[in-house]
């Protein structure tokens, strides 16, 4: 090749590797987007499942004794001033809180009962979302070269949420239900 060629050949390279570290660092920043859109619903889903299960242990007549009442309260409560650090813990407690309500399912009000399960879905749904937000986030951020360039820049590796969503106040149709449409 001639020297002008290996100029040529040269500017080529460098337009396809600029193409593509900038490819890399837009699909970064939308995925980084993704992950701050699913944690803001995660979390907004969250407080929605608390604050049912407030209401539920605050509403008159419901067969639950004052002291689980009050518990449930607790719970509630907790959840929703929680730090983010401890996040996890107390909605694994809230949880643990909603799933000991199945053996009084019967004496509590239809309505404040339904509203708890579909928050209790609802939240299902959202850290599906946030962890495959998450679980794409760090798959594109573990290949070598985003990792030697730094394309993620000061941003933090998210991280996954894990807490045990099932409830047994859902049946079991509800939490298979296909919501892609």
């Amino acid at each position: 090749m001639l020297p002008a060629g290996w100029l040529v050949f040269a500017v080529a390279i460098a337009i396809l590797l600029t193409t593509w570290v900038t490819f890399t660092i837009t699909r970064l920043d939308r995925l980084h987007a993704r992950v701050d859109a699913a944690q803001a619903a995660l979390d907004a889903q969250l407080v929605r499942r608390a604050a049912a299960l407030m209401q539920l242990a605050e509403t008159p007549g419901t067969g639950l004794s004052a002291v689980e009442a009050l518990g449930l309260s607790a719970a509630a409560h907790e959840a929703l001033v929680v730090n983010p650090a401890d996040r996890q813990a107390v909605e694994n407690r809230l949880g643990r809180s909603i799933a000991g309500l199945a053996a009084v399912r019967e004496s509590l009000p239809q309505e404040s009962l339904t509203e708890l399960a579909e928050a209790s879905t609802r939240v299902l749904i959202a850290r599906r979302f946030y962890n495959d937000a998450v679980r794409d986030t760090r798959t594109l951020r573990s290949r070598r070269m985003p990792r030697l360039l730094h394309l993620s820049g000061r941003r933090d590796l998210p991280q996954f949420f894990d807490i045990d969503d099932s409830s047994p106040l859902t049946d079991n149709h509800t939490t298979t239900t296909d919501y892609s449409h």
